[in-house]
């Protein structure tokens, strides 16, 4: 495995704007009122992102609706509302969920009843099983295809005095679906958004549907060198991943499609440096191993590595050329095999030349990555 450190910094829900609707029509013949008009007031929701930009007003399409009222006045409507506000606010800090009726949509999400509130539901805080559903299908279709469905979702803000109610469905399916993941799980998945630190992947669960969503880092997407994950990933493909790390507290997944695979670099060791005693076309014997010039900065990490407790002597046993080339930059690999008479295995890799170092070491597996971590600090 490399030895290096990676670290992946994803984008937070940072403010959600509010939806106010009310419903005022009366009619004489019939105790009942009707939705007629709802106004909205929020922000566009780029794709795979919860932070907000400028506010503009749009238009709103409304599912007709009619609620039995029994007393019309308006303190008791206000007195109703603002025990609503309470319940809303206890269902946000419980993590409860709850079963809303989708009565409209807009450009940016939809809107859920929610007692005698109207809140917001933000299309990327929709699940992703409607989208990988019918992919063809656009976002607005979609909105449209819920009108008068119910929907289970969490209130993840509940403000009162700033009439801001926001759900999430995708918070709401995490309770449900996030305790039956490990990791080291294999899935079936669907590539969602692609972007310059990696891909969004749509886990399949035995029930048919998609239900939660993974990131698979640029490093994570090949033991190939990739400059760009587009050349080898698309919205819509079909891959494998395997769960490699599940933050519970933050709601993410890390997935990984590389470690599907072994890596190529060992199947093409066993052909550019024989494990039979026999020599391959680009392979030295082990005898010439004196003839075995360094790659550029080896000599200065064999000298740091002398230095530390433990290990008695290095040097470079055999190498080999690869048909490809994964990185100009000089990489270190330890290998997975334990230490056998106290000689232990790594591999010094820097464009198409692959060498293999023989440590003499008291220490094992852990205690060798740790000095080497000591060493490349030390060596400029």
């Amino acid at each position: 495995m490399p030895i290096y450190t990676a670290t992946l910094a994803l984008g937070s829900v940072s403010r959600l704007l509010f939806i106010n609707s009310d419903a005022s029509s009366s009619s004489s013949s019939s105790n009942t009122c009707s939705v007629s008009s709802c106004f909205l007031n929020h922000s566009s929701f780029p794709k795979q992102s919860h932070k907000s930009v400028s506010k503009k007003r749009t238009s709103l399409v409304c599912a007709a609706s009619k609620t039995e009222v029994q007393d019309s006045s308006p303190s008791t409507e206000q007195a109703r509302r603002s025990a609503d506000w309470k319940v809303a606010k206890a269902y946000s800090d419980s993590g409860f969920i709850f079963d809303g009726m989708v009565e409209g949509y807009n450009s940016g999400g939809l809107l859920v009843r929610f007692h005698s509130l109207v809140g917001f539901l933000p299309f990327p805080q929709l699940s992703p099983s409607h989208f990988c559903q019918e992919p063809g299908k656009g976002v607005q279709e979609i909105a449209k295809g819920l009108l008068g469905s119910l929907i289970s979702v969490k209130v993840i803000q509940a403000d009162e005095e700033n009439k801001k109610l926001i759900f999430s469905e995708k918070e709401a399916v995490w309770s449900k679906f996030s305790e039956k993941i490990s990791v080291g799980d294999v899935f079936e998945a669907r590539v969602g958004s692609v972007e310059d630190y990696g891909a969004f992947v749509h886990l399949l669960f035995p029930d048919g549907l998609y239900h939660l969503t993974g990131l698979v880092h640029v490093s994570e997407v090949s033991w190939d060198l990739v400059q760009d994950v587009r050349d080898i990933l698309s919205e819509g493909d079909a891959v494998r991943v395997k769960i490699i790390n599940i933050d519970r507290e933050k709601s993410r997944i890390t997935l990984s499609i590389k470690q599907l695979e072994e890596d190529p670099l060992l199947e093409t060791l066993d052909k550019v440096i024989p494990q039979d005693g026999s020599d391959g076309p680009d392979s030295l014997n082990p005898n010439n191993s004196n003839n075995i010039e360094p790659l550029p900065g080896l000599e200065a990490i064999f000298k740091e590595l002398l230095q530390e407790d433990g290990i008695d002597d290095v040097g470079i046993t055999r190498q080999g050329f690869e048909k490809r080339v994964v990185s100009q930059d000089l990489q270190l690999w330890l290998s997975n095999s334990p230490a056998i008479n106290q000689k232990f295995t790594l591999l010094a890799r820097a464009g198409r030349q692959v060498q293999e170092i023989q440590l003499t070491t008291t220490l094992d597996q852990e205690g060798i990555k740790q000095a080497l971590q000591r060493v490349l600090e030390r060596v400029p």
